[in-house]
């Protein structure tokens, strides 16, 4: 919902203002529009089951086997006073990113459940 709300208030300051302004605030409400699209529109981004994963994304869906999954793990790192934690599932030559707004749940306790399904 603040996505949309975001975009809305972008959407409206973009009709105030002169060319760049306009411009700028209109790009900030196409890209929080896309976002919260996303979000409605594929609203389980990450599933797993005894077969693998299957991560969803606005290019389709990707099922990935275990086999195939070479490492789980959290990437926490710290900048500007905020620290910001992503679950990294990295596949062959993909690497998938996961924030907690992505999954619903602290990346923390989705890697433990990952691992602890992984055979």
């Amino acid at each position: 919902m603040a996505k949309i709300a975001g975009a809305v208030l972008f959407g409206v300051l973009a009709t105030i203002g002169d060319h760049h302004q306009l411009f700028l605030a209109g790009v900030v409400a196409l890209g929080l529009a896309v976002v919260a699209m996303r979000d409605l529109v594929i609203p389980v981004r990450l599933s797993a089951s005894a077969d693998g994963l299957v991560v969803a994304g606005l290019a389709g869906r990707e099922r990935i086997s275990w086999n195939d999954v070479d490492r789980i793990r959290v990437d926490s790192r710290r900048r500007y006073g905020l620290t910001t934690e992503l679950l990294e599932i990295e596949a062959g030559d993909q690497v998938h990113l996961f924030s907690r707004f992505d999954l619903g749940s602290s990346v923390f306790d989705v890697a433990d459940a990952l691992m602890k399904l992984r055979p």
